[in-house]
């Protein structure tokens, strides 16, 4: 089987992707379809904002699961617990007979994708070789803008339909992923890392050649087998019993305060602002229904080229480059736009007929919609309850405030984030101060060596194997 295998278990993973990216992406049409407005009383913008907010709401929750929830269950569970949730609150949406049960579902909803957005990349690390794990992690932002093509572009089909399927179809089919997750995910192998976590070695041992056997790699098998174990066991004597006891370590609190920088700088990019009020931005510049569907078709399509050449060079140019490049790219995107709009195309509260500028606001959004990733769900929810009205408000003055962001994040990323470009998952904590034993695929006798002195039950583990 080995990498093939490995390859095809992460396209599947990657559906949750598609699940985030479609889920996130139909409601921006669907607010603004004709029959939706008429159905629903035509919702305020507050109500605009609680439509879309409730979505993130619930991820918080979900998100927060994954604390506990993967370890005690194991990720095939885990992750088949979410695709049931995500039919149930995807069909309530569909079903919905006023806006009280659309943000119900919605919320129901968010709380599947919250878990699988936290669980499937972690499934995939855990799966991979150091070598494939980018591009196979990656698989889950490509198939996220899958999803967010689909729902821009079947959102932009059904506007042509004169009924209530114009905006209920779009919602119904949010199922499918879902169904096809849940149907799946028993097909799968169960992560090596949490069989060893759970003392099952023999099956994590032999899901370890399923996975990255080729049929003459028997010693690195062993090896990375021996490297994932130590580690392990290592980190069970240093057990982490509470949410605070993450600071007391400075290596910890150091890991900690990136991944929440990373989280926090991808919503202040203001990347979703755009994602979920698109059309409704567009409505701001005088563009139609019809025509500001289409554009985010556009954008999403060009989305899928971005995010395919992103694939490809993630584990050739490391992980910190693109991540400056798309700070900064969507930095001046936003800028461009804020300048446009305030001086040239939006005046007193009016539209103008300047055509150049207009052209070339839209193309700087086709482009800063392309290249930010990352999610924060705290974030998430406050911008998109926010945006709305700072729309309405301050228009697109709102953009300055995600170009400064965007330049403080550049700043961040130049000057505190390490390259994990190459490492193994347990070689990763070398580069924090946490490498607890030596790592047998680098020096396996340094790591016998020290498994033995330190932890002398492991031997009965590995005899077992």
């Amino acid at each position: 089987m080995g990498r093939g295998y490995t390859a095809a278990t992460a396209v599947f993973l990657a559906i949750g992707g598609f699940l985030f990216g479609y889920d996130s992406g139909i409601i921006s049409s669907t607010i603004v379809q004709p029959y939706f407005e008429a159905y629903m009383g035509t919702p305020s913008s507050s109500q605009t904002g609680g439509i879309v907010s409730s979505f993130t709401g619930g991820a918080i929750p979900g998100a927060l699961s994954v604390a506990w929830l993967p370890d005690k269950l194991g990720r095939k569970m885990t992750v088949f617990i979410g695709a049931c949730i995500s039919v149930f609150g995807c069909a309530l949406q569909a079903g919905a007979r006023n806006i009280p049960m659309m943000i119900a579902g919605r919320f129901i909803a968010g709380i599947s994708v919250g878990l699988l957005s936290a669980v499937v990349p972690m499934y995939c690390s855990e799966i991979a070789t150091s070598q494939d794990r980018g591009k196979l992690s990656g698989l889950l932002q490509w198939m996220l803008s899958w999803g967010f093509l689909v729902a821009q572009w079947l959102g932009y089909g059904c506007f042509k339909v004169n009924s209530d399927f114009q905006w209920r179809f779009p919602l119904a089919f949010q199922v499918v992923p879902g169904l096809v997750i849940a149907a799946g995910i028993w097909f799968l192998q169960e992560s090596p890392r949490w069989l060893i976590e759970q003392d099952r070695h023999e099956e994590a041992r032999a899901v370890l050649t399923k996975l990255h056997g080729n049929g003459s790699n028997a010693e690195f098998l062993d090896l990375e087998f021996r490297e994932i174990r130590d580690t392990i066991v290592a980190e069970k004597t240093l057990q982490v019993d509470s949410w605070a006891a993450l600071l007391s370590k400075p290596s910890w609190r150091k890991r900690l305060l990136l991944g929440c920088g990373l989280q926090a700088f991808g919503q202040l990019s203001g990347i979703n602002v755009i994602n979920y009020y698109g059309n409704v931005i567009y409505k701001l510049l005088g563009i139609g229904t019809g025509t500001s569907l289409m554009i985010v078709g556009i954008s999403g399509a060009l989305s899928i080229c971005y995010c395919t050449v992103g694939l490809y060079v993630l584990d050739k140019v490391g992980r910190v480059k693109p991540l400056i490049f798309s700070a900064v790219g969507m930095a001046l995107a936003l800028v461009v736009n804020a300048v446009l709009s305030q001086y040239y195309v939006v005046k007193s509260g009016e539209q103008t007929s300047d055509g150049n500028a207009l052209r070339a606001m839209v193309a700087m959004n086709l482009v800063g919609n392309s290249i930010s990733t990352l999610t924060n769900w705290c974030l998430n929810l406050l911008f998109a309850q926010t945006a709305p009205i700072a729309l309405a408000n301050i228009g697109f003055k709102f953009f300055y405030f995600f170009f400064a962001f965007n330049i403080v994040a550049t700043i961040c990323y130049i000057f505190l984030y390490p390259e994990t470009k190459g490492k193994t998952l347990e070689q990763i904590g070398e580069l924090f101060g946490d490498q607890l034993v030596p790592h047998a695929l680098e020096d396996p006798d340094g790591a016998a060596a020290a498994m033995s002195e330190k932890f002398q039950h492991v031997a009965h583990a590995e005899t077992e194997v």
